[in-house]
């Protein structure tokens, strides 16, 4: 054996026994010790109803709970109404109340939540106006200006007498053990814990990832990908956001279009059941067992919780006062919410990590048995269209019938998406897709023109608001896009520091490697630039679906993941009509099929079928499908479809990848050509 595997193999070694040392259980007890007499106890309010500012929001829950606010304020049987699931049990207990004759029955209400301002508004809103508890669960925790202004406000409301708990994937949690460690010791009214610690650790680095990798692949990949915030057991919000600025349209360089449903009515109560079930589950760690925490503890004591300055103070200045507006929040949320006839909150559960298999699994299957039922249009919107194995069956059997619905995708084209690998895989599939299942597949633009976002709020830009209340752009960081959501001059002009995103997002497993699958490629022109993360799906324009799931092989098999399913038909409209702006052609390239060469092309198209049917090597140089940028003219009134005999026409073919620097080309085949074994974790 050489010197150097001898040195490695010791290394490896080492650092397996570093990794997986657990404390004694004396250190245990003493860590407990230490953090239990660090944590404050003093509470600011001696109040029923913890000195909450009113929320309109809030407002909203009891009415759907069909109660008024003078019933309401402590009364635990909203949140009993779930199944023996409410509030946990050292929960302060409160007198219970009574409903008059005269409250309107229970009713469902949703509030699409587009804007990345107005996601942050609602929160902050149901935050401040709760009264006894504060539950959230998400898989990105981080800590930048938006993470740091929920960990804020969360300790705030505890200091009022409100019962928080905070529940992260342990993958995307806060990424310094000095905040954990803090947080573990701020407030008896405060909790956190971290699902699935491999390692039993919060944080790791490369080395330690390598080990977990070789020693427990699945168990790495097995992640909590739900996403919720469940306040006083009467409003719940889920669906793609998580905590970090690009959610909210505050990152100087990349943000996310996103999409979350905000819930008032019974429904609620299956959202805090849902959110009990993962909090007690044993994966669920609290932050005192964690070893990395634990030894931090053990060395100096819990550090006081601690926030660099904030990139741009005078925003989180705006929006703070924003969510203590109530006339604001009533007229850009509340009234925009949706009375709704049927929504049923569906999830899976922690057992779903359970088993070698989905046998536990619940959002896959109801998916893929609502597109079943689709009898004119599926409208899907993924930012990673990667398809499983059961997902291709069900999209094949779709199309054998004799008069199979539309299928219509909205999806991140390589210079809008933040997962470069995924992106290749797709690519490799696109002649399948078109062909085979009759997808109608639009890619999302890096610089929307027309999509719901909030410029000014990037600190990229100045915008003033004219008179008739449209924006005009006062510089610009190069994106192009001039919509903003309304709200009062967010953003200071100052341009935040060129820095990577510090943590990884959907594709934790593949982080570390050379280009990270959470990575932007780079492009030919600068400026800020936007990505769909939405994930959605209507069908048939009478049910429409928002949630977690990518409607990819990690959502089936490996991620938790939840959705709102609402069978309503002017919702359905609602949502349908939020796609499909994100599919207009100021917004995004039609993806179809390439004209053909003059000769051979049926030979040409059997040797690249050929070629994408093999596992590896799928180095045939000319794919069967390119993107497209649809051209206005007398002829060409609006969009049409790929099918109609008059497309090229009016559509004018701008290369496989538009906008995007040549140099990622070449590395795009490659993955494209070697990367099909990575579909089951993507």
């Amino acid at each position: 054996m050489s010197g150097a595997i001898r040195a490695l193999l010791l290394c490896v070694f080492a650092l397996s026994q570093t990794a997986c040392a657990t404390l004694s259980t004396y250190e245990q007890a003493q860590v407990e010790i230490r953090v239990a007499v660090a944590r404050s106890v003093e509470i600011d309010c001696n109040r029923e109803d913890a000195c909450a500012r009113p929320s309109p929001l809030r407002a909203l829950g009891e009415r759907a709970a069909g109660l008024t606010p003078s019933t309401v304020a402590d009364d635990p049987s909203v949140v009993a109404a779930a199944p023996a699931a409410g509030l946990a049990e050292d929960a302060p207990p409160a007198p219970a109340a009574t409903a008059p004759a005269s409250a309107s029955p229970p009713q469902h209400y949703a509030l699409m939540l587009d804007y990345g301002q107005d996601a942050l508004l609602a929160r902050l809103d149901l935050i401040r106006g709760a009264q006894r508890a504060i539950d959230i669960q998400t898989y990105i925790f981080d800590e930048d200006d938006a993470g740091h202004l929920i960990l804020d406000e969360l300790l705030i409301a505890a200091k009022r007498g409100v019962k928080v708990r905070l529940l992260v994937d342990q993958l995307a949690a806060l990424k310094r053990v000095d905040t954990v460690a803090a947080l573990a010791g701020a407030h008896v009214n405060f909790e956190m814990r971290v699902y699935n610690p491999v390692l039993g650790r919060a944080r790791f680095g490369y080395p330690m990832y390598a080990l977990a990798s070789a020693c427990c692949w699945r168990r790495l990949n097995q992640r909590m990908h739900n996403k919720l915030i469940v306040v006083d057991g009467l409003v719940g919000v889920t669906g793609g956001r998580n905590y970090q600025n690009d959610y909210f349209d505050w990152d100087a360089r990349y943000n996310f279009r996103d999409r979350d449903i905000l819930v008032a009515g019974p429904a609620v109560a299956d959202m805090q059941a849902h959110f009990e079930a993962f909090w007690d589950a044993p994966l669920s760690t609290p932050l005192t067992r964690l070893s990395d925490v634990g030894r931090l503890v053990l060395r100096q004591g819990v550090p006081k919780l601690q926030h660099p300055a904030p990139e741009q103070p005078r925003r989180i200045e705006l929006i703070g006062r924003d969510a203590d507006d109530a006339a604001l929040v009533r007229s850009r949320l509340v009234d925009a919410a949706m009375p709704v006839r049927d929504l049923r909150y569906i999830g899976d559960l922690p057992e779903k990590h359970d088993a070698v298999d989905d046998r536990n699994a619940t959002s896959s299957p109801l998916l893929r048995d609502l597109i079943d039922t689709a009898d004119e249009r599926v409208l899907l919107q993924t930012p990673y269209l990667v398809l499983s194995k059961p997902a291709q069956r069900m999209f094949h059997a779709l199309q054998q019938r004799s008069s199979p619905p539309r299928v219509v995708i909205s999806t991140n084209s390589l210079a809008a998406t933040d997962a470069f690998i995924p992106y290749a895989l797709s690519y490799k599939y696109k002649r399948r897709y078109l062909r085979d299942y009759k997808f109608e597949i639009y890619e999302f633009k890096p610089f929307p023109q027309d999509a719901p976002i909030d410029v000014e709020a990037t600190g990229t830009v100045d915008i003033a608001w004219d008179a008739d209340g449209t924006p005009s752009v006062l510089g610009s960081g190069g994106s192009g896009a001039g919509s903003g959501s309304g709200y009062r001059g967010i953003g200071d002009g100052s341009r935040s520091p060129d820095r990577p995103t510090p943590l990884a997002r959907e594709y934790s497993a593949l982080r570390y490697s050379k280009r990270g699958s959470n990575e932007q490629v780079p492009l030919k022109r600068g400026g800020v630039r936007f990505g769909l993360h939405a994930k959605s799906l209507v069908i048939d324009d009478r049910v429409g679906v928002i949630g977690t799931h990518n409607f990819d092989p990690r959502g089936d098999t490996y991620n938790t993941e939840a959705l709102v399913v609402i069978d309503d038909p002017a919702f359905a409209r609602a949502l349908a009509a939020s796609i499909e702006r994100d599919m207009a052609p100021a917004n995004a390239w039609m993806i179809a099929r390439r004209d053909k060469p003059p000769v051979f092309s049926g030979l040409e198209y059997s040797l690249a079928k050929v070629s994408e049917l093999l596992p590896l090597f799928d180095f045939w140089p000319v794919r069967y499908a390119t993107s497209y940028e649809f051209t206005p003219g007398p002829d060409c009134p609006a969009p049409m479809s790929p099918r109609d005999p008059h497309f090229r026409r009016c559509y004018e073919p701008v290369g496989d990848f538009p906008e995007v620097a040549p140099v990622i080309r070449p590395l795009t085949r490659i993955f494209t050509a070697f990367g099909a074994g990575l579909a089951p974790i993507l």
